[in-house]
Order: structure tokens, then sequence, then C-alpha cells
């Protein structure tokens, strides 16, 4: 099948990219600006244009049945308005572009929308399935909007996956990418109290829920990609430490988190655990269930 990316040169995209060629299909990838430096390999090719704007790119979406939409600016980031209106903007533009390319008649398409578990908002102990109500902090508004936009494709008579990731986890990047050196350099720890749920995903995983979701059509709507065990953020510290050889008790204050992260400081401090119960039900078997497991298949000490 022919598959079109947004978000494609991105840590996830580029692992999910390589994952759908070699199953056999063809990737368009729609970049804003090539660098030269992007993946290259058969069955992969670029489009130019910005997804966040009207334009020629979105005569192409009419020729591929799996539209994977992953673009958005990161969170990472201090939540200043204008960083807010990034954050949306980058988001819900894309996504509503997306869907006016669609052909009028798109029963045969398969439109994938990423969204986060931040849609559920901050929670204890709770465990949160698909069918848990959205939170009411500025992330689960923007994940139920975002998620919203994409569903409009349903009127053009598209499947529509909303994928609700975890924080992946995997080589190269991502969080993992941010966390390992302050424990290489002996300043690894929980974050705040470390009691907060840590909801996450192995690379693998994620890129192996989206084939079995291809090849289960009965499935749409929300979809929790995470692992079937969350761990508390102490426990995430613990893993990696074991796992680098390093120690992990050295805490970073939650007013410190809160005094240069701002809003964005609620996250790390926060959590929510949730359940891929969609994916369980379904019969998808996760290949790292358990961090410590999924750890030491990424880091190398």
């Amino acid at each position: 099948m022919k598959v079109f990316m947004t978000g494609g040169t991105g840590f996830v995209g580029t692992y999910l990219t390589k994952k759908f060629i070699d199953q056999g299909n063809a990737v368009t990838i729609l970049t804003q600006a090539p660098t030269g430096r992007e993946l290259k390999i058969p069955g992969l090719s670029y489009l130019t244009g910005d997804p966040n704007v009207r334009g020629k790119w979105q005569d192409a979406v009419k020729d591929h049945e799996i539209i994977v939409n992953l673009a958005g600016a990161s969170i990472f980031s201090r939540w200043t308005d204008e960083q807010k209106k990034i954050l949306r903007e980058s988001r819900i533009n894309t996504t509503r572009h997306l869907v006016e390319a669609l052909r009028a008649e798109a029963s045969r398409v398969l439109f994938f929308s990423t969204s986060a578990v931040g849609y559920y908002g901050f929670h204890e102990d709770e465990e949160l399935t698909e069918s848990s109500p959205a939170g009411g902090d500025f992330l689960a508004g923007l994940a139920a909007d975002w998620e919203a936009e994409a569903l409009r494709a349903k009127e053009k008579g598209a499947r529509v996956v909303i994928t609700r990731f975890g924080i992946v986890l995997g080589q190269n990047g991502g969080a993992l990418g941010q966390m390992i050196p302050l424990f290489k350099f002996f300043l690894g720890g929980p974050l705040g109290s470390g009691r907060q749920w840590f909801s996450w995903i192995h690379m693998q995983d994620l890129a192996d829920a989206f084939l079995f979701l291809v090849q289960h059509p009965e499935i749409s709507g929300a979809v929790n990609v995470c692992s079937p065990q969350p761990v508390r953020n102490k426990e995430l510290g613990s893993a990696i430490g074991r796992v680098l050889r390093r120690p992990s008790f050295l805490p970073a204050p939650g007013f410190m988190i809160e005094l240069l992260l701002g809003e964005f400081g609620s996250v790390l401090l926060k959590g929510q655990r949730v359940i891929p119960r969609r994916l369980l039900d379904a019969g998808f078997r996760f290949s790292y269930p358990e961090i410590e497991h999924a750890l030491r298949s990424i880091i190398q000490p």
C-alpha cells in the first residue's frame, strides 16, 4: 500500500517509515525543508510542502491508502502564550489540511492521527482506558481538539484511528535522549516525589501496533499505544540506573522543575496510569511490556 506521512523525518516517523517499507509498502514523507541528510531507502520518497498551510502538496494525499499524521511541535519546552499557539496550530492546522485533502469519497482510506495519553489529564492511581474522559488542563484540551479535527475524516468515509501515545522510548532521541546523559554524569533520579505514573511505549511495540491496526479493520477510534505496565517515575529512574550502573537517588525538586519549565513542569510532576485496553482485547502482543527489559534493549551502558 501507499503511505503518506507527516512528521516522518522525526524520532518516531523515521522508525515507523522503515517498518512500513519492510512490510512492502511505499512511503511518501511530507517535509518542509529537505536537508539532504534524510533517510534514503528504496520505497521512500519525499514531497516538499508545509502541512500548516494549504498547498499543492494536498493533491498527492488522494493517491494514498494510508495517512499517518505525526506532525506537531514538541511539547518539551516552556509554555509561553506564543509557544502554546505554536503547539496548537502545528497540530490543528496540519490535521485539518490533511482531512481536506482526502477525496470526497475516502472509504478505502485508513487515517492515523497521533494524540497522547495527556488527553486524560492528571490523575493519581486510577487506571485509565480509552473510555475514560478527557482532562481539563491545557494539554488535555489540545489533545481533545486535535482528535476532533482528525475524526472529521469519518465524514468522508475514512477509517480513523487515533493513536494516543505514551512516552516513546527508543534509541537516538526522545525522552531517553534527554535523560541518559544526566544518569551518566551521576545526576539522575526521580522528578519531584517520584510517585507520579509514567505511561510509556517501546519504539518497536509502537511500530508493531501500527502494523497490527492496519490488519484489523474492525478497530477505529481512540487506541492507547502504551505499555500495559506503566511505572512510577521513581521506578523508571531506578531501572535506568540499574541498566547504566549508575546511582538513581538524586531527586530533582518539584519547585525547581516548575520554576524552570513553568506550566509544562506539571506534565513531568504529575502523570496518568494508562492501560492499552483495546490493543490487549484485540490480541496484540507486546514485545517489551516491562520497563527494565525495554531499557536494556535500548541503552548501551
